[in-house]
């Protein structure tokens, strides 16, 4: 009988089952039986018999054979047994030396607790402290906007509102500007910055401009034009970076005054004397004209005030254009 039939005659046998007996444990292989047809016996006693590998219990070199007990130490590494350690009172984890509450880990986890709620809290200020400086630029750009808006508006309105006044010439006497109004804007070429200045220096007057100190003069006349503004990126953040000479220009509805920085100085917030009709010497007479500009000092704090001076060296009228100044 060749291949083909004697696989046809397996093929066409009408047993319900075929069962292969169990292996005894201790019998290290495992041979199939023989069934009693005479076909099949014959295509079985042809096929090589399946072997089952050894199975031994002797543990690779990688393995460590598992058994309770307490953790213990191998080459400098802890090893923690993973079966249940079995005492008087019951089975025992052999975790539980890592996590049961002690002293120690009571101490540990409420430092780790007011660790991180400190670094949050610190984080919550650096932000806001940030949006303190530099957030709010957006916002004091735009309010500035509006304001040079409503300046242009103004001086197109009433071209003639503010006299030009030479430095030697004698103060002429104008009637204050409401606080709040917008009086003037001021140039600083060194920062590349313009302003718009309002009347009053109440929070509320310079919370997105320069205010002018309503007590002062008024800008080209004789005595003290004085200012004071915040120390943020948007206004007077750089007003330290003024030397001697730099120009500081102002504007008027019809009168360029050109500005020359002569000092510069850092007092505390009680000395007033900066903002005298002559800088630093309250009560003497005024014979030129001048213009000083207070902020805060230093940076992110207010414990000090930086002042700086500047004396008028000349004027023109707005119709002869922009001064040569004002391109540095």
């Amino acid at each position: 009988m060749d291949d083909r039939s004697r696989h046809r005659a397996l093929d066409q046998d009408d047993m319900a089952t075929r069962l292969i007996p169990l292996v005894p444990p201790d019998d290290a292989t495992a041979i199939i039986a023989r069934f009693d047809h005479p076909a099949k016996q014959q295509v079985l006693e042809e096929t090589a018999t399946t072997v089952l590998p050894k199975v031994t219990d002797t543990p690779t070199p990688h393995e460590t054979p598992e058994a309770p007990g307490e953790p213990h130490s191998e080459n400098g590494v802890t090893i923690v047994p993973r079966r249940p350690v079995r005492t008087e009172e019951g089975y025992r984890s052999v975790h539980s030396e890592y996590t049961r509450t002690t002293v120690g880990s009571v101490v540990r986890a409420v430092s780790r607790g007011t660790g991180e709620l400190l670094i949050t809290f610190g984080l919550i200020v650096l932000l806001f402290a940030a949006y303190e400086v530099w957030g709010k630029s957006a916002i004091v750009d735009a309010h500035q906007e509006d304001l040079n808006r409503q300046l242009e508006q103004q001086w197109a309105a009433e071209p003639q509102t503010t006299p030009t006044v030479a430095p030697s010439g004698p103060p002429t006497q104008v009637a204050k500007p409401a606080n709040g109004a917008v009086i003037a804007s001021v140039h600083i070429p060194r920062l590349k910055k313009k302003w718009a200045v309002v009347q009053g220096v109440t929070p509320a007057d310079i919370r997105y401009a320069p205010g002018h100190y309503p007590d002062t003069a008024m800008p080209g006349q004789i005595g003290n034009f004085s200012m004071a503004g915040h120390r943020t990126p948007a206004i007077w953040w750089d007003l330290d970076r003024l030397g001697p000479e730099e120009p500081v220009i102002v504007k008027t509805a019809d009168t360029w005054y050109i500005y020359r920085v002569t000092s510069s100085e850092i007092v505390l917030p009680t000395a007033v004397q900066v903002v005298a009709p002559v800088p630093n010497k309250p009560g003497q007479a005024p014979d030129v004209a001048m213009l000083t500009m207070t902020t805060c000092n230093p940076k992110f704090n207010n414990y000090q005030r930086l002042v700086v001076h500047a004396s008028l060296r000349r004027s023109q009228p707005v119709a002869d254009g922009d001064p040569a100044e004002l391109n540095g």
